[in-house]
C-alpha cells in the first residue's frame, strides 16, 4: 500500500550530479592521444599492488571497473593505457565544479571530487524546477570544462543518486513522488546503499533479489537478519529518506576491506590483499584531501572471529607506502601464520587539519564518505 504524502510537509527537490568516469575523461580531455582509446587511471599492472581507480567508457566495454586490480584489467583489455593520477588536476576541475553548482544554491553536499548533492527546494535564480537546474549544470560543466555529468532528480537523497546511474553517461533521470515505491521495488538488492557484495549474496540466498522481495519482510525480520541497518532497508524500499542534503558533514574515518574469496593463509597472500586495500584507502584520502595520525587494521578470521589493531602517528599521513608498511606490521604482531582469514580491512582515522575538496576557501570542512 502507498504511503499517502503529508499536504503540510514541503517536498525537498534533490539533485545529485555524478560526473562520467571522471579521472578518466580529464586525461582524455587533457591528452587528445588517449580520446576514444580505452584507459584506466591508476596503478601499474607491474608489481602487486596497483588497482584501478576509474577507467574510460571504453575500457568498461571490456569489463575494466574501479577497485579492480590492475593486472586483471590488463587481462580483459591487453590494449588498455595505464595513466598515473593526477589529483592536483582533478581537485582543480572539482573547484571549477563547485563554482558551477553555487550559481543555484549553497546547499551542496560533496560525496567525493566528482559527485555531489544538491537541495535546490529555494534555488539563488528562482528557476523553481529541479530538473531545468539539472540540465543548466550538465551544459554548464560541458561548455566551460568539456566534461559530462549525470544526473538525478528526485525528493529524496537515496532515490536521486540511484537515478543519476539509470542513464550514464551525460544522463538525466528525474523520478518523481508517485513513481518512487514502484521504482524501488523493482530495484535489485545490490543497488541499495548499504548493501555490499557479501550482504547482496546472503540476501539472495534468502531469495532476496529485489526491493519488492525486502518489501516482503517486516521491519523486525530486517534487523533479525541485517543488523541495525535492517531498519533502514525497511524504510528507504519504501521510498522514505529524510535526510538533509549537509554542506559540512563531519568524516571520523576512511577506509576500505575486502572479503576474499577463500581463506587466506599464508603471509605473503595477506600482504598482497593488504597492498590493494592501501591503494584504495590511499585514493580515498587523496580525493577527499584527508591525512589521517591512526592506521586501523581489521582481521576477520574464517570463524568469524573478529579483531582490530592500531597504530598511531605524531603526524598525519596519506601516503601509500607508510599506510601499507604500517598496516603490514600491525598483521605481523598478530602472528598471522597458519591463521585463515576471511577478511583484511584498512582504516584511517584521527584526522587533522581538513581541506573542503570542492572548496580551498572552508579549511575547517569535512565530508562524509561513502563506500564506493
Amino acid at each position: 500500500m502507498n504511503k499517502v504524502p503529508d499536504p503540510n510537509k514541503t517536498q525537498r527537490k534533490i539533485i545529485h550530479i555524478d560526473m562520467d568516469a571522471f579521472y578518466a575523461s580529464v586525461e582524455q580531455r587533457d591528452n587528445p592521444e588517449y580520446r576514444g582509446k580505452p584507459i584506466v587511471v591508476g596503478g601499474s599492472p607491474q608489481g602487486r599492488g596497483g588497482v584501478v581507480a576509474t577507467a574510460s567508457y571504453e575500457a568498461r566495454k571490456f569489463g575494466i571497473r574501479s577497485a579492480m586490480s590492475s593486472k586483471k584489467a590488463m587481462q580483459l583489455c591487453p590494449h588498455v593505457i595505464f595513466v598515473r593520477p593526477r589529483f592536483a588536476a582533478y581537485k582543480e576541475v572539482s573547484v571549477k565544479i563547485r563554482e558551477i553548482f553555487q550559481r543555484y544554491t549553497d546547499l551542496i553536499e560533496p560525496l567525493s571530487l566528482d559527485e555531489a548533492y544538491l537541495d535546490v527546494t529555494n534555488d539563488k535564480l528562482n528557476i523553481g524546477s529541479a530538473i531545468e537546474i539539472a540540465q543548466q549544470i550538465k551544459q554548464a560543466i560541458k561548455d566551460e570544462l568539456q566534461l559530462t555529468a549525470s544526473a538525478g532528480v528526485s525528493i529524496n537523497k537515496f532515490v536521486a543518486k540511484i537515478a543519476s546511474d539509470i542513464n550514464k553517461p551525460d544522463g538525466l533521470k528525474f523520478i518523481g513522488p508517485s513513481n518512487i515505491e514502484a521504482f524501488m521495488e523493482q530495484l535489485p538488492v545490490e543497488k541499495f546503499f548499504g548493501v555490499g557484495r557479501v550482504t547482496a549474496e546472503k540476501m539472495k540466498r534468502m531469495q532476496l533479489y529485489t526491493g519488492a522481495d525486502l518489501k516482503k519482510l517486516t521491519e523486525a525480520q530486517l534487523v533479525l537478519h541485517f543488523g541495525k541497518v535492517g531498519k533502514f532497508y525497511y524504510k528507504i524500499v519504501r521510498g522514505v529518506d529524510d535526510r538533509e542534503v549537509q554542506p559540512h558533514r563531519e568524516t571520523k574515518s576512511v577506509g576500505a576491506e575486502d572479503t576474499f574469496a577463500y581463506d587466506l593463509t599464508e603471509p605473503d597472500e595477506m600482504n598482497v590483499a593488504l597492498d590493494k586495500i592501501a591503494v584504495i584507502v590511499c585514493d580515498r584520502l587523496h580525493r577527499y584531501q584527508l591525512k589521517g595520525r591512526t592506521v586501523t587494521l581489521k582481521i576477520k578470521y574464517s570463524d568469524f572471529k573478529q579483531i582490530t589493531r592500531n597504530h598511531s602517528f605524531g603526524y598525519g599521513i596519506a601516503d601509500l607506502k607508510t599506510i601499507s608498511q604500517t598496516a603490514k606490521e600491525l598483521l605481523l604482531k598478530t602472528e598471522p601464520a597458519d591463521k585463515k582469514i576471511r577478511l583484511l580491512g584498512i582504516t584511517l582515522s584521527n584526522f587533522g587539519e581538513i581541506v573542503h575538496p570542492l572548496n580551498k576557501q572552508n579549511n575547517s570542512s569535512q565530508l562524509e564518505l561513502f563506500q564506493e
